[in-house]
């Protein structure tokens, strides 16, 4: 594949700019934003209810930190960052870059990708990337249960354990108070999940969000599909029963297959990349 990857769909890049651009992160997403020292982070922002609003990718780009989020995404995570920026000394603009993605050699200026070293690198640019479709993302999401934006993902409906941040490196529960904090905090150590996404075998298809019935009663809902795999969204008390989705046949992986490596404590770094080399960037001037 060349150097500059192929070109990732519907992405918008923010740049934020401004002397308090850190502390106005640090005080809603759910990462550290100090985390930029060593690269990219993945995070996102909730209700105040816990609820996920959207997941993003924050960049360091010297005096400025780019933000990568989903078109369709966009224009509200925009207007709720005004909202919240009141007096602070913090400048939102669009930026006029494009995002690539891909797997293997990266270029000098990528960042590999912090929710699973699968996932390869991201490069943001003013060149466009190459053709889509060489690469079965989707394949990659669905091998360590990764959820997507706007499908596993669903604003206001969504909580982040329940999607795994937490092995994808999304949240980080030793950093201070942010927007939905409380909530999280009190999955994590209050409360044994009882609902998640999860790696099922697929025998047959269905469409996706297609709801699964446990020997006819509800249990979750199936979404991305590929390879006769699946993710899904489960009650975790009722996988023991046959369980259907429309016309397919859905069975839960041993724990072994079906959840993938922990890259919490040491995300994944390109070649080359250290904490120490990356710290030497004056995105927090």
């Amino acid at each position: 594949m060349p150097a500059h990857g192929e070109t990732a769909p519907d992405r918008r890049v923010f740049e934020i700019t401004g002397k308090d651009r850190v502390q106005f992160l640090q005080g809603l997403v759910s990462n550290d934003v100090e985390r930029l020292r060593d690269g990219m982070v993945y995070a996102a922002l909730l209700s105040p209810q816990g609820k996920y609003l959207a997941d993003f990718f924050l960049v360091p780009q010297g005096d400025a930190i780019l933000l990568d989020v989903h078109e369709s995404l966009a224009e509200g995570l925009g207007r709720r960052l005004s909202m919240y920026r009141l007096r602070a000394d913090v400048q939102i603009t669009v930026a006029a870059l494009h995002v690539s993605r891909g797997l293997g050699p990266a270029p000098a200026a990528a960042f590999a990708d912090p929710r699973h070293a699968a996932l390869g690198w991201r490069l943001y640019s003013g060149t466009a990337g190459g053709p889509q479709g060489r690469i079965d993302w989707d394949a990659i999401r669905v091998d360590h249960c990764i959820p997507e934006t706007g499908i596993e993902l669903v604003p206001d409906n969504s909580y982040l354990l329940e999607s795994g941040f937490e092995r994808l490196n999304g949240i980080d529960f030793r950093k201070g108070c942010y927007v939905g904090q409380e909530v999280s905090a009190r999955m994590k150590h209050k409360t044994e999940l009882r609902k998640g996404l999860v790696t099922v075998a697929v025998e047959g298809s269905a469409p996706v969000g297609t709801e699964i019935l446990s020997d006819g009663k509800p249990a979750g809902r199936l979404f991305t599909q590929a390879n006769a795999r699946g993710i899904a969204y489960l009650r975790f008390d009722r996988t023991d029963g046959t369980l259907r989705a429309g016309d397919a046949t859905v069975t839960l992986l041993p724990a072994s297959a079906a959840i993938p490596i922990n890259w919490f404590v040491d995300p994944p770094r390109l070649p080359g990349q250290s904490g120490a080399a990356l710290s030497e960037r004056p995105f927090l001037a």
